[in-house]
């Protein structure tokens, strides 16, 4: 059974010292498709590399929010001639990051406004990060539409309330490591309202490993913790969560 991990950032330095023998061992292990997500110009350059190395590894190409500062209009440009990369099934990640205080908000929302208008404009989805920004995440998404635009909220971890607000753009939910988590009960809560159609796996390694991992460097072989969690808080089958995210993974990306 195949399992898809929609949210990975292979490009990351904590996978220098075993990148490929990891890389190669995934679809022994099952899962045997990859989207690594850009968050800098740079790791954009490495995760083109990724995809031209590895058949199953796809990509999304963005700046993150707490990369924003090193947009230009002439980097945008850069930008815009990787998104058309063939490879390329997604803009992002993208949005507002408020946990710290750099850059400036105004500058994290400027781009992540004309970063949704590219997704618009070159009819790919977007993959979105927000950290204690719902409302202005929101505020934005609407005044851009993008329920129009379609994508992923990465990392999912405000309310059922503002999840609500989210399923109604048509968004898909990326769940990761997190779920896992005893502290992690308004997740869970919210998990267990969503439907399972609008349900994708993700790791977000080398990040959030699940436990029995948790601290430690995470990669997509532990996608079976999340999938045992999810199936415990649906009351479906394992094998039911890896065949639905999968197709989910697959709808969210416009893949064949």
């Amino acid at each position: 059974m195949n399992i898809f991990d929609t949210h990975a950032h292979y490009d990351d330095k904590a996978f220098d010292k075993d990148r490929k023998d990891l890389l190669m061992a995934l679809p022994e292990q099952g899962i045997t498709r990859v989207v690594n997500i850009g968050a800098s110009l740079a790791s954009c350059r490495r995760t083109i590399m990724l995809t031209e190395k590895y058949d199953y590894i796809y990509a999304a190409l963005g700046v993150h929010p707490s990369e924003t500062a090193e947009l230009n209009e002439t980097e945008f440009e850069r930008l815009k001639e990787m998104c058309l990369q063939e490879k390329c099934v997604a803009v992002g990640e993208i949005g507002l990051d408020y946990y710290w205080d750099e850059p400036d908000r105004e500058i994290q929302k400027k781009w992540f406004a004309r970063q949704l208008d590219l997704a618009r404009e070159l009819y790919l989805p977007v993959v979105i990060h927000s950290r204690d920004a719902a409302k202005d995440t929101v505020d934005i998404m609407r005044a851009e539409k993008a329920a129009d635009i379609g994508g992923v909220i990465h990392c999912y971890s405000y309310t059922k309330d503002t999840a609500k607000i989210f399923l109604n753009m048509g968004f898909y939910f990326g769940i990761g490591g997190v779920l896992t988590f005893k502290n992690a009960k308004k997740l869970k809560e919210t998990v267990e309202y969503l439907p399972i159609e609008r349900i994708v796996l993700e790791t977000d390694c080398p990040y959030l490993a699940p436990v029995p991992y948790r601290g430690e460097r995470n990669s997509s072989l532990n996608l079976p913790y999340i999938i045992s969690a999810l199936a415990e808080i649906k009351g479906i089958s394992e094998e039911k969560v890896r065949k639905v995210t999968w197709e989910n993974g697959m709808r969210l990306y416009g893949m064949r």
